[in-house]
C-alpha cells in the first residue's frame, strides 16, 4: 500500500471512529457485584484462570501455547521461575497447574483421571513457594488477593493430591511422586500424633463432609488438609470406633530447581488438631487449617449409640460397665472436665457444649473433655461410687506421683442426676448418710466384713482431692415431682435390673430401716426411688455441704419466662429442689430440663472455665 493509501485508510478510521464507533481502548461501566467478582476470579470458582495469571501468559507470550497445550505452558513458565524470581509467576503456576488437574478430573482418558493428583499435588507445591519461599519477589502481603487465593489452592490442591488410594481414597505413604514437572520424594512425619501410627486405620478428608446437629462447626484458618484419623476401637472409647482431628502439612525441603533435577524433598506432617495451632517455616508461625468439630458429629453418626442411655437405663445394655472416656487423648497440662449424664440419656447429649467448649480459642488449649456413662436406672450411691473409682483410676493411671497441676484441679458437671453423681465427688458425709438409711452402725451390723465394706463404700463418702470445682445443670437436689409413686411404679414394671446389682442390694436389705424400706416398697430401689422429694438418702444428700475448697455453681432451667425465681420449674425439677445455698454462682436459663445444649447455658459454663483458669 503507498503512502497516501496508508494516510486515506488512516482518515477513515478515525471518521469512523469519531462517528460513535467504540474505541480499541476504553471503559465499560460495572455494577458493585459484577466488578467484585471480575477482582475476585479464581479457579476455585470456577472462573477459570485469574487476572493477574492472564497477564503472566501474555506476558511471557504463552496466551496461544496455553490454549492449545496447557502442560507445554506451564513447563516453559516453571523454567522461567529458575531464573527469575518474580513471585507473581508461581502465583500464576498454582491457578495453571490447578486448572490442568482440574481437566485431567474430567477427561474421558482413564490415564489422564490417574494423573490429576499428581498435577494436584504439583499445584500445591508451588502454591506452597508461592505464599512461604522468601527470596521471591515481592514479599507477600496481607492485602494481596492472590496470597488467599494461593493459601486455598493449596489446602485443596493438597487433599486431591493425596487422593490415591482405591476409589480416590486417602492414602499418607513415603515414596516418589513422579509429577508433571520432575518428582517429589515424601516422606511421612507422624510422631505428633498422641497414639501409633500403626493403630490408624484410615485417614479421611474433613471437607469431604458437611455437618448436620452441631449449631457450630469450628474451623480455623490456615494452611494444611484437616483430617478425620480413624483409630480402630478401643476398650477406653463408648463408640464404635475412635477419631481425631488431624491436619496434613506438607513441607518442601528443597527449592524449585531441584523439582526437575531428580526429586525435590518433602515432608509431609501430621499434627493432632488438640495440639499443635501453628508450624514453624522459614522463621515465621504458620497458621495450620483445623476442623475439631469434624469427628464429633463422625462418630455421633452411629445410630445405635443414641439409645444407648435408655437401653442402658431399660437393663438391655447389662454388659456395658459404668466408665469414664476420654473425648480426646490425655494431656497432662490441661485440665480435665468430666461431664456426667442424666437419667435415660448418655454422653451424646454434651456434644452441642463440648463442641464449642473445645473450640473456644482458650480453652480448647487449657482442658481436656472426659465424660462419664452409667447405668442411670441404678441407685444414686451406686453409680456415684462408679464415678469416684473412675477418677481415682485414671488419676493414678495418668498421674501416679501427682506431679500434674492440671489433673489436680478437675472440673465435674453434672445434668439432672449426674449432678448428684458429681456432688458426691467433693463431699464429706461422715455417717449422715448411714443414718439416713441403715438400722444402727455399720460395724454393729450382725453380717459379713463384705457386706459391711460395701455399705461403708456406697453410704460413707470422703471428697476427692482433685475435684476443685462442680457445676450442677437442672438437678434435682431434694427431688423430682415426675419420681412419685406412679412413675416408679411404673419404672418397676420395665426396666431389669443388672443381676449383680440387685445380688449386692438385696444382702442389706435387711438392715434398711423401716421407713426407708417403706419408702422403696419393699423392692430393690431405683434412681428413680432416691430421686423421690422423700426420700431419706437423697435429702441427706442435699443437706451435705461441698468440702472445704471446693466451688459449686448453679445452673437452674424454668421454662415460663414469666415466673420468677424462687417460683417455677424446667417440667421436671422446680426451682426450689435444684436450688443450693452456698454456690458461687446460680445462673436462670429460661428452657425445660434438657437446658445443656442452649447457648446461654454453654456460655455460662465457659465463663466459670474461664474464672477457673483465673484461680490457683
Amino acid at each position: 500500500m503507498s503512502g497516501y493509501a496508508r494516510a486515506i485508510a488512516l482518515v477513515l478510521a478515525m471518521t469512523l471512529l469519531l462517528g460513535g464507533c467504540s474505541t480499541p481502548i476504553g471503559v465499560r461501566r460495572l455494577d458493585p457485584r459484577e466488578a467484585y467478582r471480575s477482582s475476585t476470579a479464581s479457579p476455585l470458582g470456577g472462573d477459570g484462570a485469574g487476572s493477574s495469571t492472564v497477564v503472566i501468559l501474555h506476558r511471557f507470550n504463552l496466551t496461544a501455547e496455553y490454549q492449545t497445550d496447557p502442560a507445554a505452558a506451564i513447563r516453559t513458565l516453571h523454567a522461567r521461575t529458575l531464573e527469575d524470581k518474580r513471585r507473581d509467576i508461581v502465583f500464576a503456576l498454582a491457578e495453571l497447574t490447578y486448572i490442568e488437574a482440574e481437566r485431567l478430573t474430567r477427561s474421558g482418558d482413564a490415564a489422564e483421571r490417574h494423573r490429576a493428583p499428581d498435577c494436584f499435588l504439583l499445584a500445591a507445591v508451588y502454591a506452597y513457594y508461592a505464599i512461604l519461599k522468601p527470596d521471591l519477589q515481592p514479599a507477600p502481603s496481607l492485602f494481596d488477593r492472590r496470597l488467599q487465593a494461593a493459601i486455598d489452592l493449596y489446602n485443596l490442591s493438597l487433599w486431591q493430591g493425596l487422593k490415591t488410594g482405591e476409589e480416590g481414597g486417602i492414602e499418607l505413604k513415603h515414596g516418589i511422586r513422579r509429577l508433571p514437572v520432575g518428582g517429589i520424594e515424601i516422606k511421612v512425619d507422624h510422631h505428633r500424633l498422641p497414639w501409633d501410627f500403626s493403630q490408624f486405620t484410615r485417614f479421611e478428608a474433613a471437607d469431604g463432609y458437611a455437618i448436620r446437629g452441631l449449631s457450630v462447626r469450628n474451623r480455623s484458618d490456615g494452611l494444611g488438609v484437616p483430617l478425620i484419623a480413624v483409630r480402630r476401637s478401643a476398650s477406653e472409647n463408648l463408640f464404635g470406633s475412635q477419631a481425631i482431628p488431624t491436619t496434613a502439612f506438607l513441607r518442601l525441603e528443597d527449592d524449585l530447581a531441584r523439582l526437575g533435577n531428580g526429586a525435590m524433598r518433602a515432608t509431609l506432617e501430621l499434627h493432632s488438631a488438640y495440639d499443635n495451632d501453628t508450624v514453624a517455616v522459614a522463621g515465621q508461625e504458620v497458621p495450620l487449617e483445623k476442623d475439631t468439630s469434624i469427628t464429633t458429629a463422625y462418630k455421633l453418626a452411629e445410630e445405635e449409640i443414641w439409645s444407648f442411655g435408655i437401653d442402658a437405663f431399660l437393663g438391655r445394655l447389662q454388659d456395658v460397665p459404668s466408665r469414664l472416656y476420654r473425648f480426646q487423648p490425655y494431656e497432662p497440662d490441661r485440665i480435665p472436665v468430666i461431664f456426667v449424664h442424666g437419667t435415660m440419656s448418655s454422653p451424646v447429649w454434651w456434644a452441642e457444649m463440648i463442641n464449642t467448649l473445645s473450640g473456644d480459642p482458650v480453652l480448647g488449649r487449657r482442658y481436656q473433655f472426659w465424660y462419664f456413662f452409667y447405668n442411670s436406672s441404678r441407685l444414686i450411691t451406686v453409680s456415684a461410687l462408679d464415678l469416684r473409682r473412675a477418677i481415682a483410676a485414671n488419676i493414678a493411671r495418668f498421674d501416679p506421683g501427682r506431679n500434674s497441676a492440671a489433673m489436680q484441679r478437675m472440673v465435674v458437671i453434672g445434668h439432672s442426676q449426674g449432678g448428684l453423681l458429681a456432688k458426691l465427688t467433693a463431699v464429706d458425709t461422715g455417717d449422715r448418710l448411714v443414718a439416713a438409711t441403715i438400722a444402727g452402725k455399720i460395724e454393729d451390723l450382725r453380717t459379713s466384713n463384705e457386706n459391711k465394706e460395701m455399705i461403708r463404700d456406697n453410704m460413707v463418702i470422703t471428697p476427692l482431692p482433685a475435684v476443685k470445682r462442680l457445676i450442677f445443670i437442672s438437678t434435682p437436689h431434694r427431688g423430682s415431682y415426675l419420681s412419685l409413686n406412679f412413675a416408679r411404679n411404673l419404672v418397676h414394671r420395665v426396666i431389669t435390673l443388672p443381676v449383680g446389682l440387685v445380688k449386692g442390694l438385696g444382702r442389706i436389705y435387711g438392715f434398711l430401716s423401716d421407713n426407708v424400706r417403706h419408702h422403696w416398697q419393699g423392692k430393690i430401689p431405683t434412681s428413680v426411688d432416691t430421686m423421690s422429694p422423700t426420700d431419706p438418702l437423697l435429702q441427706a444428700i442435699a443437706a451435705t455441704p461441698l468440702a472445704p475448697g471446693v466451688k459449686g455453681h448453679s445452673i437452674i432451667a424454668i421454662d415460663d419466662p414469666g415466673i420468677q425465681p424462687p417460683a417455677g420449674d424446667d417440667g421436671v425439677v422446680t426451682y426450689r429442689s435444684a436450688h443450693l445455698d452456698g454456690m458461687e454462682s446460680e445462673f436462670i436459663v429460661r428452657s425445660g430440663h434438657s437446658c445443656q445444649e442452649r447457648p446461654e447455658t454453654i456460655e455460662e459454663v465457659r465463663r466459670i472455665l474461664l474464672e477457673h483458669l483465673e484461680e490457683r
